[in-house]
């Protein structure tokens, strides 16, 4: 067993995670290929893999107990890959696309994602230009923009997705109050789906769905929580 290995087996142990037997191999994979290209273009900040599974694996997670077999998913603004390359590798059944705008990362993401030999599309394109062409069933989103921003850029495609899932830090209520300030929260509906503590950190992150309900729907309320 690699030293990689052995540091993802101990640190899923002390966070006590679980994912797939079969996807360790390619986990490790992912974070070796990522960390080495970090060392040319930044890409991440986490560069061991407690940092990994205590912060981007944990969130992949959160967002994963949210989505159906099956589903179509675009990760919006992909970076270094976090939350969709991961996401891919512990649910293989889900089709994951990516979106990164910046046409050296999503070169990288499209060489790492060939190096995985996982069926991952990578657009180096913008996720609304992407949405503007193609529909999925779920759009996700971690560290990308504000709520405001977010809700600027993906009015213009609402019937372009279903739900869309965001992994959010303590600010989200402040960022939904400047949001419903600018008239942005009108016609939408954000439920606060989770709320966790990454190991290690304070504050709390949370996972939120967004949702443009048709025009047949009844009345959105702008915001609930379970």
């Amino acid at each position: 067993m690699t030293d990689t290995a052995n540091d993802l087996r101990s640190a899923l142990d002390r966070y006590r995670l679980t994912v797939p037997e079969e996807s360790h191999i390619q986990l490790c994979r992912y974070c070796e290929l990522l960390w080495d290209w970090n060392s040319k273009i930044n890409l991440t900040r986490h560069l061991d893999m407690d940092a990994f599974v205590s912060r981007d694996l944990v969130d992949t997670l959160k967002l994963s107990a949210h989505i159906e077999s099956g589903a179509k998913i675009l990760d919006v603004g992909s970076g270094g890959g976090v939350p969709g390359i991961p996401l891919a590798i512990v649910r293989p059944g889900l089709k994951v696309s990516l979106a990164e705008s910046v046409g050296k990362k999503a070169r990288v993401l499209d060489s790492i994602v060939r190096r995985l030999g996982i069926k991952t599309t990578v657009h180096a394109r913008r996720g609304e230009a992407v949405l503007a062409k193609e529909k999925f069933d779920v759009v996700t989103v971690r560290a990308v923009a504000s709520l405001r921003k977010l809700l600027f850029w993906f009015q213009k495609v609402p019937q372009s997705f279903d739900q869309m899932l965001l992994i959010k830090g303590p600010r989200w209520v402040e960022e939904q109050k400047e949001a419903t300030e600018e008239g942005l929260m009108q016609n939408v509906n954000l439920t606060k789906l989770a709320s966790y503590k990454s190991p290690g950190h304070d504050g709390e992150s949370v996972v939120l769905s967004l949702r443009f309900p048709g025009p047949n729907e009844v009345e959105a309320v702008s915001s609930t929580e379970e």
